[in-house]
């Protein structure tokens, strides 16, 4: 015996009509009889399909353009009317209403509206009332009613029409999808309407809905699970993979930490991350040189690191990035021959993204609730030269003061404390990730080595003591930018002026804790 439930009446109304043909014919060739409105009836009647409009049903017009058109008792009741329950049979029989076995519908396109610039009253008017509606309904009483709420669930409803109908399994598994789709509808405009009539800058109360994309082999870790989730504005997890192994947790951490630094500039720049902190990164005078240049600066952990690279890859750089074992690189693009060059590489996850925006919040989540801040962009008015106070030393060559501003932006992306040593547009030595800036500054030197004379240096956050420049300056270091604002600024500037070097400060400060 069938388990499968007849469609015998169906409803439709679909503002994207993208395969709505394909379906109203497997359904029309079943048999079953089709409702629909005014758009999408035209749509279907034009293709020879037998269909009723909605409002000869009712005997009531489409009115306010549209805004009143399906909600109607004769359309809810058929779709609510639970048909294992004979009273609810009873009384939409005694008012001439039928039952509804199929509800296809797709929402108003809300987010795609408000992100194309549109106007307040225009975004408004994308806000969908009767399709939400009737989809909640039909879900809630997916015992009777199968629901459909996307094209891409088509192909499986034609499957199911031609077998004879839908299961109560698949029922249930529709009317989910069906639940979670309003929620994030919902959501993303409540988030909307919500900015529009704040003038605060941090949300009073945000939501978002995350939709498994991937199950990873495991997480940071072996023996723990881990998925990859899509959801909130687009970022490293809309990248498109057109290469090599299966991508890692720690692998989505590096790359998207490799990717952030890279768009943190704006001429040709090459970052590699090695345990979500750069090992390497420089600007050069194309993206080859840069890579060349970051490659340079710690080879050994380059090796198995994650590579971003803020413009289209080219045949040169792929040349030298192909003898490097590497796990992912991300890039904006690659030339055929650079990719055909990487594609040799079995093992390299080579990964497309055209999201050249930084998000604008950051959230990380604590036991109980979350952290929200705003991203720390490289946009404040400490970021500029133009801004910054020399407090010791000659006036430096625009060559140092480059290296400086190169230094500066960079160091952003480096784990607290951070110390960043650059010359000629390149790091080549990076202090981070230690309990105290005095170890950041030692680590540092040890990794530029020789690289350290002439060097110039970067310090996330103040030196809270002299120790640390000192350890800088004895090196080799000429000039050195820092926040300032610590209680012991006068000795930190006496030191440099004792070693002759020039120093800025910046009253701006980019410590990043985790």
């Amino acid at each position: 015996m069938s388990t499968r439930k007849p469609i015998r009446r169906a409803l439709i109304s679909v503002y994207d009509k993208d395969r709505l043909l394909d379906l109203a014919t497997a359904l029309s060739e079943a048999g079953v009889e089709i409702l629909s409105t005014g758009s999408t009836a035209k749509a279907l009647a034009n293709a020879g399909i037998a269909v009723t409009e909605v409002s000869t049903y009712t005997g009531f017009p489409e009115i306010m353009g549209g805004r009143v058109k399906t909600l109607h008792p004769k359309i809810h009741s058929g779709i609510l009317a639970d048909q294992n329950n004979p009273e609810h049979l009873s009384a939409i029989k005694n008012l001439d209403i039928e039952p509804f076995d199929l509800v296809v519908i797709n929402l108003y396109p809300f987010v795609k509206t408000i992100m194309s610039g549109a106007n307040f009253a225009d975004s408004i008017e994308q806000i969908d009332i009767g399709g939400p509606s009737m989809l909640r309904g039909a879900a809630k009483n997916h015992g009777s009613v199968a629901v459909l709420c996307h094209e891409s669930q088509y192909d499986d409803a034609i499957a199911a029409i031609k077998a004879g109908g839908f299961t109560s399994e698949e029922r249930v598994a529709l009317a989910l999808e069906v639940f979670r789709t309003t929620a994030e509808y919902d959501l993303q405009i409540a988030g909307w309407l919500g900015r529009q009539s704040s003038s605060e800058k941090l949300p009073d109360w945000f939501g978002m809905i995350y939709k498994q994309e991937n199950v990873l082999r495991y997480g940071e870790n072996p023996h723990q699970s881990a998925a990859i989730y899509r959801g909130g504005p687009a970022g490293i997890v809309s990248a498109t993979q057109s290469h090599g192994k299966e991508m890692s947790f720690n692998n989505y951490t590096d790359a998207d930490a490799a990717w952030r630094a890279a768009l943190d500039h704006s001429e040709p720049c090459v970052a590699i991350i090695k345990h979500a902190n750069p090992c390497g990164i420089a600007i050069g005078t194309d993206i080859a040189d840069a890579y060349a240049k970051a490659h340079l600066c710690d080879p050994v952990s380059a090796f198995g690191g994650v590579v971003a690279a803020n413009r289209t890859v080219t045949f040169a750089m792929a040349q030298q990035l192909s003898e490097i074992f590497t796990e992912v690189v991300i890039a904006p693009g690659y030339e055929p021959e650079a990719h055909a060059i990487l594609t040799q590489k079995p093992s390299i996850r080579i990964l497309t993204s055209n999201i050249n925006q930084i998000n604008p919040l950051e959230i990380r989540t604590l036991s109980g609730g979350a952290l929200v801040q705003e991203t720390d962009l490289i946009s404040a008015d400490g970021d500029n030269p133009a801004h910054w106070r020399q407090v010791t030393g000659e006036k430096v060559s625009d060559k140092v003061l480059a290296d400086l501003h190169f230094a500066w932006r960079a160091v952003r992306s480096v784990k607290s404390n951070a110390i960043l040593l650059a010359h000629n547009g390149a790091a080549v030595g990076i202090g981070m990730g230690q309990v105290n800036r005095v170890d950041s500054a030692k680590l540092a030197v040890d990794r530029a080595g020789t690289r350290v004379s002439g060097s110039v240096g970067a310090s996330d956050a103040f030196f809270p003591f002299a120790d640390g420049l000192e350890i800088l300056t004895a090196a080799g270091v000429i000039a050195v930018v820092q926040p300032g604002g610590s209680v012991r600024d006068e000795e930190v500037i006496a030191a440099a002026e004792k070693a002759g070097i020039a120093m800025f400060f910046t009253s701006t400060r980019h410590f990043s804790h985790a």
